[in-house]
């Protein structure tokens, strides 16, 4: 369900999404890389703490996450990142440069723990102008699942790249209200 027990939204609007990714600008470079990859490619906080420079594919400009809510280890998935952000990540982490050195290329990008990421993101939530009651990293999830559907990304896909092994989870993202709920209705009308 897209909305709490509370009658709070789980997800961020397309503006608040916008306006995290603006404050994000304002943060160090490494805060803002992982803000940008919880926004751009919905993993979950867990699975963006597990990256390494081996994981970012540059040549076919994907993301490669281990499925950490699978029953087993070694399930992974691919999601296509924009070159924007290839470029952001190059510029931040030195990418090529660690890659290329047998020590450095399993080094997780970010160091931090589950809580500091977690804290980091409801910072950038706070200075964007998010209310509290969403400012949460799976708020991102939902936004990217909601995005995806708005901009006529097949469910398919959108399970795909956030790791549903079934299509109905995914489906709950159609299920979206206010300007989100305009947007494909819009889309119906012209």
């Amino acid at each position: 369900m897209l909305i709490d027990r509370q009658g709070h939204r789980k997800y961020l609007t397309p503006n608040e999404r916008r306006a995290f990714i603006v404050a994000a600008a304002s943060t160090p470079s490494e805060v803002e890389t992982f803000a940008l990859i919880l926004a751009h490619t919905g993993v979950r906080i867990s699975e963006a703490l597990a990256i390494t420079p081996m994981r970012i594919d540059l040549a076919a400009q994907t993301l490669v996450v281990e499925c950490l809510k699978k029953r087993r280890r070694g399930v992974f998935r691919a999601i296509p990142l924009s070159e924007a952000l290839l470029d952001r990540l190059e510029a931040t982490h030195h990418l090529r440069e660690m890659r290329a050195d047998a020590q450095q290329r399993n080094i997780r990008l970010w160091g931090w723990s589950r809580t500091t990421a977690w804290s980091r993101i409801k910072e950038i939530m706070a200075a964007a102008g998010i209310q509290p009651e969403v400012r949460k990293p799976k708020a991102l999830r939902h936004a990217f699942g909601i995005h995806g559907t708005i901009v006529g990304v097949s469910l398919t896909l959108i399970a795909r790249w956030l790791g549903h092994a079934d299509i109905t989870t995914t489906a709950i993202y159609t299920e979206a209200f206010g300007p989100e709920e305009r947007s494909f209705a819009e889309r119906m009308w012209g």
